[in-house]
């Protein structure tokens, strides 16, 4: 018996693939990650801010699936749904702009990817448990 690190390696020194164990499916292959695959590739377009510009709907076809078996896929990997992963990256975003910058809140909600101020308050302040001025001062004051 011998072993190869990759299936490449293998067909190089003369073997064909195996019909029945599948190497096309061999760990770290999208094949293999299954479902996962596409919830990772969701998630790094959320992070883009896809879902910023563009309903769940978009980001579903754009992935290959429906907009109900992507939220599926995203409860089953990610416990959360891509609208809750999306609002958990803006409010990031916006954290880091406030650390990080001097911009005014509506340069912040607008570049975190929030469609208005008052959501951009709202959910900050649902998430934080305060205001993103008091977070602000309290940054600035440290």
């Amino acid at each position: 018996m011998r072993f190869y690190p990759s299936a490449a390696a293998a067909e190089r020194a003369g073997f064909r693939p195996c019909l029945r164990c599948r190497p096309e499916t061999a760990p770290f292959s999208p094949a293999w990650k299954g479902s996962l695959a596409t919830v990772e590739r969701g998630v790094r377009m959320i992070g883009e801010g896809v879902l910023d510009r563009a309903p769940v709907k978009a980001l579903a076809a754009s992935l290959g699936v429906g907009p109900r078996h992507l939220s599926r896929l995203f409860e089953k990997h990610l416990g959360a749904s891509p609208g809750q992963i999306a609002r958990t990256a803006r409010v990031q975003r916006a954290k880091r702009l406030l650390d990080d910058t001097e911009l005014p809140m509506i340069e912040i909600a607008a570049r975190a990817g929030f469609r208005s101020l008052r959501r951009f308050n709202a959910v900050f302040a649902e998430v934080y448990k305060r205001a993103p001025s008091e977070i602000r001062r309290t940054t600035r004051s440290d």
